[in-house]
């Protein structure tokens, strides 16, 4: 695949990723006990998390024919 069009895919793949994983976090959110601590915990996780899932899609968009 031509890299120009797998970085157009991917970019596009990752949008759409993060904006399901942000309405599943948000949406989880509510599930949790109102405590400040708790949500401090949770958003630091949910924040940084959304990285990983990634990794490998922006190995595959970065990787030379």
């Amino acid at each position: 695949m031509n890299p120009r069009l797998k970085k157009a895919v991917g970019t596009i793949a990752i949008l759409i990723f993060l904006a399901l994983y942000a309405m599943a976090a948000v949406s989880l959110h509510g599930l949790l006990p109102k405590s400040f601590l708790i949500e401090m915990i949770y958003f630091a996780i949910a924040g940084t998390a959304w990285g990983l899932p990634l990794f490998p899609l922006l190995s595959w968009m970065n990787r030379t024919p």
